[in-house]
This record gives C-alpha cells, structure tokens and sequence, in this order.
C-alpha cells in the first residue's frame, strides 16, 4: 500500500458550525470566494486559490443536526491532504473536526477517522451510516 502526498478532493466534517462561520474562514482564505447558490442546506461555491478555481460544497446538518460536510472539490487546495484542513478548521473555528484517516486507498478502514478538538487529535472509530 503506497502512501498519498494530495489527495485528490478534500472532505472534513465540523460539529456544531455555524454556516456564516465557515464563509467567514473560507472567504478569508481563498483569494475569490464566491456563492453559487444553495438549495435548502446544500450550498455550492466557488473558491480560487493560488490561479486555480474549483467548487466548494457546505453541507449544513449532513449527519444528524450537530455535523456539517465541507467538501473541496479539488487537489489544488492549500491542503495536501484532508488532516491538513481539518488542523486549520479545528483551530480556526475552535471546533470539533473530523476527516477520514486515509485518502480512500483500496484496503483502508472506511470507519477510521481523525478527532480534532481542543488542540488534540486522535483516531477513532466512527460509524457514519
């Protein structure tokens, strides 16, 4: 099994967020970040960074009402990887983060996810079905 330097997109999950919360922390990271519109608490934008424009997805309440699905819908991302983000999120936001352990490689444990909270990190089991 070979390890991924950048993943291809990049997906973190924030507990408890508020949507203007995480346009405020994405607004002042990309250098254009911009709203396609949203349908219920679906909401699409696009984002640039560093020349390159992709979509980014806000998922309000994606499991359950506590848990909201940012989706980075590229690997041009200032990101490598998912952890990367979920650091800057947990931090930046001062909330409780999680992402998958791993970028999807074939044999990897879909259940294996990384706890980011209060300046800790730590893997866990979690069920997301």
């Amino acid at each position: 099994m070979t390890t991924q330097t950048h993943h291809p997109d990049i997906e973190i999950y924030i507990k408890n967020a508020e949507h203007a919360d995480i346009v405020k922390w994405l607004s002042q990271r990309f250098d254009t970040f911009t709203s396609l519109g949203n349908k219920g608490v679906l909401h699409t934008w696009r984002a640039s960074y560093q020349g390159h424009t992709f979509k980014v997805a806000i998922h309000e309440r994606a499991l359950g009402k506590s848990w909201s699905s940012v989706w980075f819908q590229s690997d041009k991302t200032p990101w490598p990887v998912d952890l990367d983000c979920a650091r800057e999120a947990a931090k930046t936001l001062n909330l409780q983060v999680r992402c998958i352990a791993s970028g999807w490689q074939e044999g990897d444990n879909p259940d294996e996810w990384w706890k980011l909270e209060n300046g800790t990190e730590e893997k866990i089991e979690w069920k997301t079905d």
